[in-house]
């Protein structure tokens, strides 16, 4: 068994205070000029889509209340006119989620089908449950997003929100 000196001890909780201190600023600079935009805009798409009723897959769609999501466009296009940000709606498929309305844009065609990133930090929080807020790589371009889990009346995740800003 190894004995410390009492100096060493103390430098070493002194270690140990900085880095706890150093872990909470760099979780503040993950705040960027864009969160708040952001967050209002997630407001917004999830009052919005609470309004049309509770979420629900439904014949290989996701649908809340009685309006069918896949495919249907009006929600976040009207995100981008309002807030000027990129919005999608994924569905759960499988163990992943893929785009069933967006106005995220591929080769000039709304980027529909295409699956959120398998090994990308927004879909290991949104599997636990938890929220995503940072800097991604989408379709090869990088967004300042938000990703909110949906969950239907049981409680499962069955799609996820997306608002995000392409960075210039």
């Amino acid at each position: 068994m190894r004995v410390f000196s009492k100096h060493t001890v103390k430098s070493m909780l002194a270690l140990f205070v900085l880095g706890l201190i150093m872990a909470g600023a760099v979780t503040a600079m993950a705040a960027t000029e864009s969160s708040a935009k952001i967050k209002t805009a997630m407001a917004a798409m999830k009052d919005e889509a609470a309004k049309l009723g509770a979420p629900k897959i439904d014949g290989g769609s996701l649908v809340f209340g009685a309006t069918k999501i896949n495919d249907n466009y009006a929600l976040v296009d009207s995100l981008k006119t309002k807030f000027g940000c990129t919005a999608t709606f994924f569905m759960k498929k499988g163990e992943g989620f893929v785009r069933v309305s967006t106005n995220v844009m591929k080769d000039g065609k709304r980027a529909v089908g295409t699956p959120l990133d398998p090994s990308g930090p927004a879909i290991a929080a949104i599997r636990q449950g938890n929220v995503f807020y940072g800097i991604v790589d989408i379709l090869g371009k990088l967004y300042d997003t938000g990703y909110e889990p949906i969950k239907n009346a049981s409680g499962e995740i069955i799609g996820v929100y997306y608002i995000g800003y392409l960075m210039e």
